[in-house]
């Protein structure tokens, strides 16, 4: 998910009662549950060493001790510039127990993220597996006004308690920021219902004449009733829209059908570079296309391969080559670039 969402879940969090257990608490899971996105500092070595290694030792149950001390370490360096001050004296850091909250907020991320159609690699270094539950876009509003509200709600009971005079002990938040979570807990069993029925719906049909191997559907974010489907046969990928409310699928109107390629020397030596392994690691629908190249500065001609995971061929965003990746080749089929999206290494 993007980072908004997970400030928002750590957030509450922390407003569900965490806050009353330690010092700091808020600030601290709020602070972990965005800590595992650290990794897109990676970018700075080139895009595609950041998009092999996105989603990988930080987004990991085993990175996850390593990110959660990285927090705490830097929630206690601020303690102590500020004179080991906190809101309430009577209530100090309790360092062992921060660090258990900062790792429980990392995995809330680790959650957030699989339950979109990127996924998430939790058993690294043991595991390269990708996993992905394929319920919400990357984004999700109601996810947004939902969280936002556990947070919001209280502050303004809070001022209109300071109007007339009435005074809370404690932290205050703590039902709405509960019912907050518990909301997002029962938004993702409605899209898991949801999305269960689009698959069924493709996978119970014969798309001309074949069976499919398997069925897949992806969210879009503003219907959750919209989905984005994919089918594998035998020879050929098939995607089309889904409507899991009726639920329908309409296979000849709006089908549009992309051949498996013959496996060719340049599609071999494309898959074996370091992007076209990393690719075909994290795809699940990769599929390849090949185009011959005039001589170049090689003096040569060459190939150029392009590679596409239909997860992502929305019909809204054809052309726009979404999380893709393309490496050109010369005539001797030696990798001679490699481009992640419209950005090369």
């Amino acid at each position: 998910m993007e980072p908004v969402t997970h400030f928002l879940t750590g957030a509450c969090l922390g407003r569900a009662g965490l806050n009353r257990k330690s010092a700091l608490a808020t600030a601290t899971v709020t602070l972990a549950a965005e800590a595992p996105d650290i990794d897109v500092l990676g970018r700075f070595k080139g895009p595609i060493f950041g998009f092999a290694h996105h989603r990988g030792f930080t987004h990991s149950f085993l990175g996850l001790f390593l990110v959660s001390g990285a927090v705490v370490g830097l929630m206690y360096l601020f303690w102590r510039l500020r004179g080991r001050k906190t809101n309430n004296p009577n209530l100090p850091p309790k360092w062992g127990l921060l660090f258990l909250f900062a790792y429980l907020a990392g995995l809330t991320h680790i959650l957030l993220d699989f339950t979109n159609n990127y996924g998430v690699r939790p058993f690294w270094p043991f595991s390269e597996k990708w996993y992905s539950w394929d319920i919400v876009f990357i984004f999700e509003p109601v996810l947004w006004i939902v969280l936002a509200l556990g947070l919001l709600l209280p502050l303004l009971f809070s001022l209109v308690n300071q109007e007339i005079g009435a005074r809370r002990k404690g932290p205050q938040g703590r039902l709405a920021a509960t019912l907050a979570l518990l909301s997002m807990v029962a938004l993702w069993g409605v899209r898991d219902y949801e999305h269960s029925r689009a698959v069924n719906a493709l996978d119970a049909r014969l798309y001309r004449g074949a069976d499919p191997v398997r069925a897949s559907a992806y969210p879009y974010w503003w219907n959750p009733f919209h989905w984005h489907g994919v089918i594998e046969t035998q020879d050929f990928y098939a995607t089309m829209p889904v409507d899991s409310l009726s639920p329908e699928v309409d296979p000849e109107g709006t089908m549009q059908i992309r051949y498996k390629p013959e496996e060719t020397p340049a599609s071999r030596a494309a898959k074996n570079s370091y992007l076209g392994r990393a690719y075909l690691d994290w795809a699940k629908y990769p599929l390849t296309e090949i185009e011959p190249e005039a001589a170049g500065l090689t003096g040569g001609s060459g190939y150029i391969v392009r590679f596409e995971d239909l997860r992502y061929a929305y019909p809204e965003l054809s052309g726009r080559g979404t999380l893709s990746a393309t490496v050109e080749l010369d005539g001797n089929l030696n990798v001679v670039s490699e481009t992640w999206g419209s950005r090369g290494r």
